[in-house]
């Protein structure tokens, strides 16, 4: 078979198995498009949603005395004279928080269903809160309310006690708690809030609506992850220590203005669909580094390779891809990978043991393979480094071939194609 005949064989079977690995690519995102669609809403039905918890609000309403001036006709000169009086006004404003002492203890809980991982997670939250009325102010009620993070969550023993009493009657409405205390000049009222809850995702507290100062605030949060990451507009911690498998950290603020949160990003596992989709649509680089050394390395020792012969190493490539897709949702992932990388190294070189020979089978062709299908696929479970995999790869090789062929004639090799190159 002539070599230029040999090389658009060559070049049809990868284009067919290229469109094998994208059909396959498409239905693993249809897949976990499905199993994600079907289990998001009962895992939040069954778990919860990523909690935001707001800091309780306070008003303070109060009476304000008012002088009014009253015109009033006399009946007898009907002149018109001034009269005063006093009027009592209801007066409502938003005072805030002296002080805020808050812990949090956050356990993750992840759950995998199908092709996906949840990132759940279970957490304690207990907050004293303290407001002193200001001793030039004049008495009134203070209205407390506490708002959940979602109004249909689930709050394990619930507490909320104002100054060491517990209102028994105080019933949940719209999603919070309210209470309403008198309240006399400089008069300070404690706080205290906790419950454990569960949720997904991520946790975050907020301890303002809009830009605010947040005054003797401190927030400690204890983990039994190690892998922290912090959500969008929040704070970092002020400190942070390794304590066991986590980590504790702390928020410390004397006084800040601020409109940000405090929060934690729960770890994310690997996605098995997400991670099949992925390796599929990659598969045709390390397929065709894979071809790329297998042709130069025929040419150069005289193999006699058919595209039948590449026909049936580009099924084995394929293999690893179809057997892990379909066993990523019933083994852990690893375990999956294992059995795929097997399966396909073992078609490969049994293969070329009887195409070609035992040496080149266990020898050149079963590290590219491990270097071009199996390193390149473990590149992906590191998100971010799959790009740098390939242009290292790339280079690698582009070197190894220069090396390689450097010294050969290739015109000479075309012409000579079948007597070197038996078909």
């Amino acid at each position: 078979m002539n070599a230029l005949v040999r090389i658009v064989w060559i070049v049809v079977i990868f284009s067919v198995t290229t469109v094998g690995w994208f059909v396959l690519g498409g239905v693993m995102s249809n897949r976990t498009s499905q199993q994600e669609y079907a289990l998001s809403g009962k895992v939040a039905d069954l778990w919860g949603t990523p909690q935001s918890q707001p800091a309780p609000s306070l008003r303070l309403h109060r009476q304000n005395e008012e002088h009014v001036m009253d015109r009033i006709e006399d009946p007898l000169t009907k002149t018109y004279v001034s009269q005063e009086r006093t009027v009592l006004q209801n007066v409502s404003e938003a005072v805030h928080l002296s002080t805020s002492t808050i812990a949090v203890d956050v356990d993750l809980d992840a759950r995998r269903k199908g092709l996906l991982w949840f990132s759940l997670y279970d957490v304690d939250f207990d907050a004293v809160y303290q407001y002193t009325h200001p001793s030039d102010s004049i008495s009134g009620s203070l209205e407390i309310i506490f708002p959940f993070p979602e109004a249909a969550g689930l709050y394990d023993n619930f507490r909320f006690i104002i100054d060491g009493e517990v209102d028994e009657g105080l019933q949940p409405e719209a999603g919070r708690v309210r209470a309403l205390i008198a309240i006399e000049p400089g008069q300070e009222v404690e706080i205290a809030v906790g419950y454990r809850s569960r949720g997904a995702d991520s946790w975050t507290y907020l301890p303002s609506q809009g830009v605010a100062a947040l005054n003797n605030f401190s927030l400690s949060m204890t983990t039994d992850f190690d892998e922290i990451d912090f959500p969008a507009y929040t704070l970092s911690p002020s400190s942070k220590a390794a304590s066991g498998d986590g980590w504790a950290l702390r928020w410390d603020f004397n006084r800040v203005v601020t409109g940000h949160g405090i929060g934690m990003t729960m770890p994310q596992h690997i996605q098995p669909g997400l991670l099949a989709q992925q390796m599929s649509f990659s598969a045709p680089i390390s397929l065709g580094f894979f071809f790329l050394i297998l042709f130069v390395l025929s040419v150069l020792k005289r193999i006699p390779i058919h595209p039948i012969n590449y026909m049936m190493l580009a099924g084995s490539f394929f293999s690893f891809h179809l057997l892990f897709a379909y066993s990523a949702d019933h083994l852990p992932v690893a375990a999956a990978f294992a059995l795929s990388a097997l399966t396909s190294v073992g078609l490969v070189v049994s293969y070329l043991r009887l195409v070609v020979s035992s040496r080149f089978a266990f020898g050149p062709a079963a590290i590219a393979q491990l270097i071009y299908l199996i390193g390149f696929s473990l590149a992906h479970f590191w998100d971010g480094y799959t790009g740098l995999t390939v242009t290292v790869l790339s280079i690698a090789t582009l070197f190894v071939l220069m090396q390689l062929t450097g010294r050969v004639n290739w015109e000479a090799e075309f012409k000579n194609a079948r007597r070197q190159l038996p078909g």
